[in-house]
């Protein structure tokens, strides 16, 4: 499998909320630069990014990650991603059912066949 066939099936499995921990390498390290959500920012590894995705469970009924563009150059692959995620609870000016929208920038980096350094550069639309 390819490396842009690995980003692919990982954000396919996050659509399906499935465990993610066989696509990342045990040194993981994901970072978020600050967005509405996260005004600071996040630095996760592997055992924060477990719980982050329980996390997300909970406030989303459902997301989607559509694929806009994706380039692949040796160990990385970037991708432009228009997310949607509709919504389990209220959040600011939302409620329940509503839908999100974002654009993301993502950055993944390999170690062989595994995700070992993502970066996350996430647009909202305003909520």
């Amino acid at each position: 499998m390819s490396r842009a066939q690995t980003v692919r099936a990982y954000l396919k499995a996050i659509e399906q909320r499935k465990d993610l921990t066989a696509f990342y390498t045990r040194d993981v390290v994901q970072e978020e630069f600050p967005n509405l959500l996260s005004p600071a920012g996040a630095r996760r590894e592997f055992a924060d990014l477990k719980a982050a995705g329980k996390r997300g469970q909970n406030v989303l009924k459902s997301e989607s990650y559509e694929i806009v563009s994706l380039v692949e150059a040796g160990e990385v692959v970037a991708c432009e991603i228009l997310w949607r995620g509709v919504l389990a609870v209220g959040l600011r000016s939302l409620k329940p059912g509503d839908e999100m929208r974002a654009r993301f920038a993502a950055f993944f980096e390999f170690d062989g066949d595994k995700i070992r350094r993502q970066r996350n550069y996430d647009c909202f639309e305003p909520f």
